[in-house]
């Protein structure tokens, strides 16, 4: 019964939800490099200053409401159409006035980022900014009631329609604006698709609640306030980059800080599944929660390990296939970037969360932020450009285990009990170990550069299953024998 427990309690919902999001993943993926491809060094540099100004308001302006909805839907009922209804009006609020502040300060921030290209460009940004943070709640909703096939069906058709919206106005036009409009449009669509699901959903009980609307910013606000440190930390070392150098500069940064989004779908997918199965399981003990955790680290690492591993091989072919040789001084620091990867395997915030100790969670990433903040001019001095990236991952590493260590205190278990450290560790040696034949033939291959990716992946891929295939087979007579030494009477599994 454990066993059926732990397969089906997050595997299967968070697998619909990453083979939903993976339908749009190379479609999505090739975004940037499209881009990166059809404009100047200088231009890019300038769509990723635009989008990192997006990104680190879309994380600060949500302030906790659409990811508030996976603590109180499952655990609302009949009250889940006006905790989302709460939601929503809080996001449009903040997208709204995050337009105005932008539009207003566009010659502010247009200075501190040394590029005077960027002015025009914001108030577009503002606008596409103020319909995502709507449709914040869309998925999230879905996901929260258990609807893993809508969640993974709506994440596919987005990817889908953002992809060809982003990159066919650059293909016809080949300008930075065309792009910014092809945005605005994705999510104007996303925004009518978002009305016309709640309102099927809910009906009438999607309406505003003040009653309800202030559990949820009590709920909200610690998280809110740790996660707005979490996005400033997390994209500090850009801000860093963009405000010390030029855009064609940040441009070499940027691509080697290159997001691999089946990361971020595997990992968020994970997370979010994890999260609403713990609140379910919350009568059940901690003992539960620990089993939950314990599944999601390992079907992380399970995948995350082998990749990041192949990656640090490959960074040179990859970067400058998927970016030309123009990026080729972007190599070093996806190699860093690569490792940061790993820290996101124990879905620390995610258990924290769940056992509702937001106030640690700000604690910890504010502690987080200032070190990074403190260390970071020494690290670029240190490093150069690859220093930024790599005070991120050392910080966050400390932050993680510290968060380990909290979830030890919380679940009342020991350190030794508190991971699955066998594991992790068996995960962590295999993922090393199936790297040696690709690095031969990284090393030895004499071919074109895709060809040579191909051949090392296969490579990486096929050490990979042999040395499943041996584990496998290696534990089964070890099953088999320690059947056999039972003593009479002694009920087996089967039983």
């Amino acid at each position: 019964m454990n066993q059926l427990f732990r397969r089906d309690s997050i595997s299967r919902p968070a697998l619909l939800l990453i083979a939903g999001r993976s339908a749009g993943f190379v479609a999505s993926f090739a975004i940037p490099v499209i881009l990166a491809r059809r404009f100047d060094r200088a231009a890019f540099g300038t769509y990723k200053q635009l989008f990192l100004i997006y990104t680190t308001l879309y994380g600060l302006a949500q302030f906790g409401a659409a990811e508030s909805l996976y603590y109180f839907v499952p655990r609302s009922g009949a009250e889940a159409g006006r905790r989302v209804c709460n939601a929503v009006i809080t996001l449009a609020l903040m997208g709204a006035t995050c337009c105005a502040v932008l539009v207003g300060a566009r010659t502010s921030v247009a200075r501190w980022l040394v590029n005077p290209d960027i002015v025009h460009d914001l108030p577009i940004i503002g606008v596409f900014l103020a319909f995502t943070l709507v449709t914040a709640v869309f998925e999230i909703v879905m996901v929260s009631r258990n609807e893993h096939l809508k969640a993974a069906c709506t994440y596919a058709g987005s990817d889908v329609a953002r992809t060809i919206l982003f990159t066919l106005p650059a293909l016809a036009f080949g300008s930075l604006r065309a792009v910014l409009i092809g945005a605005v449009a994705f999510a104007a669509l996303r925004v009518a698709a978002l009305v016309i699901y709640l309102s099927r959903e809910f009906g009438r009980e999607l309406r505003v609640s003040l009653r309800l609307w202030r559990d949820q910013f009590a709920y909200a606000l610690p998280f809110a306030l740790a996660v707005g440190i979490d996005v400033i930390q997390s994209n500090f070392h850009q801000w860093a980059v963009a405000s010390r150098f030029d855009a064609a500069t940040f441009a070499i940064y940027a691509v080697g800080c290159l997001q691999i989004p089946l990361v971020d779908l595997v990992c968020s997918s994970t997370g979010n599944v994890m999260m609403v199965r713990m609140a379910e399981a919350a009568n059940e003990g901690k003992s539960s929660a620990l089993r939950l955790w314990h599944e999601a680290i390992i079907r992380l690492a399970s995948l995350i390990f082998p990749l990041a591993a192949f990656l640090l091989l490959a960074a040179h072919g990859v970067i400058v296939f998927l970016f030309t040789s123009r990026y080729a001084a972007s190599v070093p620091i996806f190699m860093v970037w690569c490792l940061m990867m790993l820290p996101s395997v124990f879905a620390v915030d995610g258990v924290l969360r769940a056992h509702a100790q937001t106030r640690f969670l700000l604690v910890m990433n504010t502690a987080r932020l200032a070190a990074i903040a403190g260390l970071i001019t020494w690290f670029m001095s240190t490093f150069g450009l690859t220093g930024a990236v790599l005070v991120t991952l050392v910080v966050t590493s400390v932050a993680k285990a510290t968060g380990v260590v909290k979830i030890a205190s919380v679940m009342n278990v020991g350190i030794g009990e508190v991971l699955p450290w066998k594991r992790l560790a068996a995960t962590a040696g295999h993922a090393a170990l199936a790297a040696v034949p690709a690095w031969w033939v990284q090393r030895t291959l004499t071919a074109p550069l895709l060809l040579t990716l191909v051949v090392s992946a296969a490579a990486y891929g096929t050490a990979l299953a042999v040395i499943w295939l041996i584990r496998v087979s290696w534990r089964q007579p070890v099953g088999r024998a320690a059947v056999t030494r039972l003593p009479s009477g002694c009920p087996t599994e089967e039983t």
